[in-house]
């Protein structure tokens, strides 16, 4: 059994996680849409992972000094912006600017996300813990492939990336409960 903390953390990561996932390795075939070629598509794909890559490092250790509840939020907002972001995309250049904006979101997302759930942690089952928090996102994107694959197989990218966007939207407003537990914790912390 989880505590409220971990819940609102597991669900809303796995609701984010649904919603980023549905675009997975569809993603080549929408760089190929827009006028992308493979080394445009390797570009855009490691703007993403470089901008991530040292931001999660550098925002990793500032956000030892801020609001962690209200960072992860933040990040899952923006994620949302950027996946709204991707209607707007009519070239590999924007790709670049849309890939990038995704990784800085994913940058103030993970890692206070990360230390969040260590925080709330059930230490006696942290292998439980971990177990759902590594097997809850590989679950939960596998179905989205599936889901994405099916929408634009049926439908179009536009479709995707609005369905994307909203679950994006839904995911962060979810993990923002995360910031009234923190209020509850204050305020029991307070009467003792």
């Amino acid at each position: 059994m989880v505590n409220k903390a971990e819940k609102i953390l597991l669900v809303g990561s796995g609701l984010w996680y649904l919603g980023e996932g549905m675009l997975g390795p569809l993603f080549t075939i929408f760089a190929q849409n827009i006028g992308g070629d493979i080394l445009e598509i390797s570009w855009a794909w490691a703007t993403y992972l470089l901008v991530m890559g040292v931001l999660n490092i550098i925002l990793g250790k500032y956000s030892d000094h801020w609001n962690k509840e209200k960072v992860m939020v933040w990040g899952y907002g923006l994620n949302a912006v950027f996946t709204f972001g991707y209607l707007f995309v009519s070239s590999p250049f924007h790709l670049f600017f849309v890939q990038a904006g995704l990784g800085v979101a994913t940058a103030l997302a993970t890692p206070t996300w990360d230390a969040l759930y260590a925080k709330h942690e059930d230490r006696k089952k942290d292998g439980s813990a971990w177990g759902l928090a590594a097997g809850i996102p590989d679950i939960v994107i596998g179905i989205a492939i599936i889901l994405g694959g099916l929408v634009i197989n049926y439908f179009s990218f536009t479709l995707l990336f609005i369905i994307m966007g909203i679950i994006q939207v839904i995911a962060t407003v979810y993990q923002a409960q995360i910031l009234y537990c923190k209020q509850k914790e204050k305020v029991r912390n307070n009467r003792h």
